[in-house]
């Protein structure tokens, strides 16, 4: 067993302040990475994952920037690499909460959902593979979800993180030679203790736990293992895949 398999390496993960994305964060740390804790507008809440993992004897930094912006990603990217030395790591969380339905969906937030979930992941990408071919191997990996598989009733995010699975695919095929491993993580009715009432319905309605064959809903700590895992060394044959973490709800 490894205590901190990733010691020495820095990750940048990006919607970090909050729920699975502060969990990957906190989780990484324990496992020896330095971290970039990424937000664009949860200042406070992201700058507390911070001190937690700078509390617990690891090393952190605050990544402000919104991941739609080519020029600030790539700012974001350069003051990492001027803090820490480089960037080995990529786990790319950050999401649009849209769930409207067709009738009601606008083209200003469906563009929105794309830019967060697809412009992120591609402009994150680019910006952070010249980091792991210059150290001879790393690891990105997208946050996906089960919508993208079982649809939902807003377009939006399926859509989206549908994208991801392309996007994962070709990276994976054109990034193997230079060492760097791409792949998905995609959860299924994942629940925390923030979560609001209206949330929980929706997702009641659309996922319920009795068609779950593991018959409970996961939690965010359960998905951070697991992506932990995933880019850490014992994966490290593992790209270009799509790793379902949802009680047996979707199988592939």
């Amino acid at each position: 067993m490894r205590s901190q398999p990733l010691q020495g390496q820095t990750a940048i993960v990006t919607g970090a302040a909050r729920r699975i994305g502060r969990q990957i964060a906190l989780n990484l740390a324990r496992a020896g990475a330095r971290v970039a804790v990424n937000t664009r507008a949860s200042v406070a809440q992201a700058e507390a994952v911070v001190e937690e993992i700078v509390a617990s004897g690891g090393e952190a930094m605050l990544a402000q920037c919104d991941v739609t912006d080519p020029d600030a990603v790539r700012t974001m990217v350069n003051h990492v690499v001027d803090r820490f030395g480089g960037v080995e790591i990529l786990i790319h969380n950050a999401v649009s909460r849209e769930h409207a339905p067709l009738h009601e969906l606008t083209l200003e937030s469906w563009r929105q959902s794309m830019a967060i979930v697809l412009d992120g992941a591609f402009l994150c990408s680019q910006n952070v593979v010249p980091h792991m071919e210059k150290a001879g191997h790393g690891s990105i990996l997208f946050i996906g979800g089960a919508s993208a598989f079982l649809g939902s009733e807003g377009p939006a995010l399926p859509t989206a993180k549908s994208g991801l699975v392309g996007l994962t695919r070709s990276l994976a095929l054109s990034l193997g030679p230079k060492g760097i491993r791409v792949n998905l993580l995609s959860p299924g009715r994942i629940e925390s203790e923030v979560d609001d009432a209206s949330k929980l319905e929706r997702l009641s309605r659309s996922r319920p736990v009795d068609r779950i064959p593991l018959r409970r809903t996961g939690t965010p700590e359960e998905v951070a293992r697991t992506a932990t895992a995933l880019v850490g060394p014992d994966f490290s044959y593992l790209t270009g895949q799509t790793v379902h973490l949802a009680g047996g709800l979707v199988m592939q």
